[in-house]
């Protein structure tokens, strides 16, 4: 089913044109970007429930001009005849202010040349198999409450259980003198999380589902609930593992977190303006292995980041970063792709009208490469699937990376041997170990539950994944 326009920002659409002509006349370049996002959050618990607005709601404005020096960004909630000229005369008063300030006390700023749009006019109106309003707030609190009782069911060893379901829906509309852009689109989440305790001993489960849908979500959270109780229940006889260097297989949620850590946050290009990132001096060199190719992009794959235009009024691309293991190029915003004399590449993304664009991930994957998974895990003499993980850090600066993993799943002389080891901290360095990878699987996954901060702050939706790869790293 076809996801509709906002109703809002085709009202608003006028005054933004009235706006971009009242300020045409005197600066070079103007543009609006128009959000509207509104989404629901529902949740049951062992414990309660609860229906929230969605954290990623917003409606606002943001009004970007260059005055033939550098870029300015003004974020207004509201629109109307009056505010027009008030806005008009705001954004003339406070850069006419600055311009003075910066003359008196001697003072250059950073001047940015002004990238030259293509005209481009698009309407996008994604679709999705069942959208949110078909069912009421009463009757998907009953489907995750159904999916609780399951999982309390299945065992008396789970003492708590979380069924959350997330819909979204995002419009934005982007007019300048060039380009006239609008997208709605529908992303869902979902989360089923498992605890299971035996005697002293409590472990978690979880998983997540994700995607540019609508309800039909929540047929694919149900048939996992066993799984996820299964997994808890299996963590209860985890072991420590001893630390140390060995053959992995990293499952396509895992691959995907390398992905993320490795060459996301150290090729976004605003980085490389700031001089915070190794990978610039890599470029067109060997950084990984001849199986390696990895991509980032609004429009080659269908997740949560998947979008036809950016914040920025770029249009989505499909970027390949790595290919055959060759550091191709990065991802930028507008700003970095201006200043570094390349293409934007579609990656300027914003948390809130609120807040500036920066350089940011959207879908970011190793591409499938021929192997079989059967293969693989019989080509490990002694080592470890590894499956699941809480989280990542990296440091683009010196390409450190580190991984926690939920859990891995010992191999012997190409056999499983049952034993679990959980929690497994993953450490090392970018390059060596993506140049470790020997195997990729035709298999192919990606995941978009989480959300993924510049540094600790400006939150985005993310996704990431890939296949299964067999590498050599180092565990803890």
């Amino acid at each position: 089913m076809k996801v509709e326009d906002s109703r809002y920002l085709n009202d608003k659409r006028d005054l933004m044109k009235k706006l971009l002509r009242s300020l045409e006349r005197d600066f070079p370049y103007v543009s609006v970007l128009g959000t509207d996002v509104r989404g629901k959050q529902y949740q049951v618990m062992t414990t309660g429930i609860s229906v929230n607005d969605s954290r990623w709601s917003e409606r606002g404005f943001v009004l970007r001009i260059h005055d033939g020096r550098g870029y300015f960004e003004f974020s207004f909630n509201q629109m109307g005849n009056q505010s027009v000229e008030e806005i008009v005369k705001y954004v003339k008063r406070k850069l006419s202010a600055f311009r003075k300030s910066m003359n008196e006390k001697s003072l250059d700023a950073s001047e940015v040349s002004m990238f030259e749009e293509e005209e481009s006019k698009l309407c996008f109106n994604d679709e999705v198999v069942i959208l949110p309003g078909s069912l009421s707030a009463g009757e998907i609190i009953d489907r995750l409450s159904s999916f609780k009782d399951k999982a309390h069911e299945l065992s008396n060893e789970v003492i708590n259980v979380m069924a959350l379901m997330e819909n979204v829906q995002v419009s934005k509309l982007f007019i300048s003198s060039r380009k006239e852009l609008s997208q709605s689109y529908i992303w869902s989440q979902g989360y089923l999380y498992v605890v299971a305790r035996r005697n002293k001993k409590t472990k978690y489960s979880m998983k997540g589902f994700s995607g540019l849908k609508g309800l039909e979500v929540l047929d694919e959270m149900e048939a996992f609930v066993g799984k996820v109780v299964e997994n808890a229940r299996l963590l209860l006889s985890a072991e420590r593992i001893d630390p140390g260097e060995y053959d992995v297989i990293c499952s396509p949620d895992v691959a995907g977190l390398i992905a993320h850590e490795a060459f996301g946050h150290g090729v976004e290009m605003d980085m490389f303006v700031k001089g915070r990132a190794k990978a610039v001096e890599y470029l067109g060199k060997q950084v990984a292995s001849e199986l390696v190719t990895m991509h980032d992009g609004a429009a080659g794959v269908r997740e949560v980041s998947s979008y036809a235009f950016d914040d920025e009024g770029s249009l989505a691309k499909d970027t390949v970063i790595i290919e055959k293991g060759i550091l191709k190029r990065g991802i930028s915003d507008l700003i970095s792709a201006s200043v570094l004399g390349t293409e934007p590449t579609g990656n300027g993304k914003r948390e809130s009208f609120e807040r500036k664009a920066y350089a940011r991930m959207t879908n970011t994957y190793f591409s499938p490469g021929k192997d079989d998974l059967k293969d693989m895990i019989e080509s490990i003499d002694y080592g470890f699937l590894l499956e699941d993980y809480y989280s990542g850090m990296e440091d683009p600066k010196n390409w450190g990376i580190q991984c926690v993993i939920a859990y891995g799943r010992e191999i012997n002389k190409g056999q499983f041997t049952g034993r679990i080891v959980s929690p497994v901290m993953m450490t090392g360095y970018v390059p060596s170990l993506l140049k470790s990878i020997s195997m990729v699987s035709g298999d192919f996954k990606l995941s978009g539950t989480g959300a993924c901060g510049k540094g600790h702050k400006e939150f985005a939706k993310v996704s990431a994944g890939g296949p299964y790869i067999k590498a050599k790293a180092r565990l803890g």
